[in-house]
């Protein structure tokens, strides 16, 4: 948008000698265009996409009035090799563990009847089945989320890891809000948005610090008595990261991949 700081001058006649009035078109300023938050943020994923963090991030979602869960995912990744390491916990009850390494996914904890075991699954293959989770809790999957961010404003300036950052504030599209979703939940999450007037309001915030890096997200939304807030916390960054695949006799390679750990 433009930010129109055009003035009422219409120029001023002298009585010293004839000069010709200046008319308003040349005497007023010209438009200057605003700040372009959404450039930064998308700026700032970039810059994150090349380095490597500590993830610390936690999910709150309400169900109801008496449904509240919420889910830790911690470790680190290295979002320029594609490689890491995370931790899932659900409430300190159920468990799973996720190494991301030469372009698989491997999860121990999704077999009961096998503890011990490895599922593998190419990175790009798994999907995401609720809102606002990534597929295997991927941190580069909501980087690009928040990147796509729409209407972004600029909400002022706060401390994120003991050090000053700008928060931003938008919206997620239909589009960017079901990416990388099964077909059945993005149909579920279409009947939502149709029954809502055609779009739903969830919200995406992001912090980005002095370095022009994304150190915190926060991808939200209530739907009535449900809801659901995710927010991830970048730290250490540019922290070498080191993600060894388990032994191929501990794998089991797996054709799809489910459930409320992995998202």
């Amino acid at each position: 948008m433009l930010c129109a700081g055009c003035s009422d001058s219409t120029g001023t006649q002298t009585t010293e000698a004839k000069r010709p009035e200046k008319s308003p078109a040349s005497s007023a300023p010209a438009p200057t265009p605003s700040a372009d938050h959404g450039a930064t943020v998308r700026a700032a994923v970039e810059a994150t996409g090349r380095s490597t963090a500590r993830i610390d991030e936690q999910i709150e979602v309400t169900g109801g009035p008496a449904q509240k869960f919420t889910f830790t995912i911690k470790g680190d990744f290295d979002m320029a090799g594609d490689k890491g390491g995370l931790k899932v916990d659900l409430q300190g009850k159920r468990h799973l563990e996720e190494i991301f390494a030469d372009g698989k996914v491997y999860l121990k904890g999704v077999v009961p009847e096998s503890p011990d075991m490895w599922g593998s699954m190419d990175r790009d293959k798994p999907e995401a089945h609720y809102l606002l989770r990534a597929p295997v809790n991927d941190p580069e999957h909501v980087l690009r989320q928040v990147s796509a961010m729409r209407d972004v404003k600029k909400e002022g300036e706060e401390t994120v890891n003991g050090a000053p950052t700008a928060h931003y504030r938008g919206n997620l599209d239909f589009d960017t809000l079901t990416l990388r979703m099964t077909p059945e939940s993005r149909a579920k999450g279409a009947k939502v948005r149709d029954a809502m007037g055609g779009k739903l309001p969830v919200r995406a915030e992001a912090w980005v610090d002095a370095k022009g890096r994304v150190v915190r997200t926060r991808l939200s939304y209530t739907f009535g008595p449900v809801g659901s807030v995710a927010t991830m916390t970048l730290s250490d960054l540019g922290k070498p990261v080191e993600a060894t695949p388990p032994a191929e006799s501990d794998v089991v390679p797996a054709t799809s991949i489910s459930g409320v750990l992995p998202g």
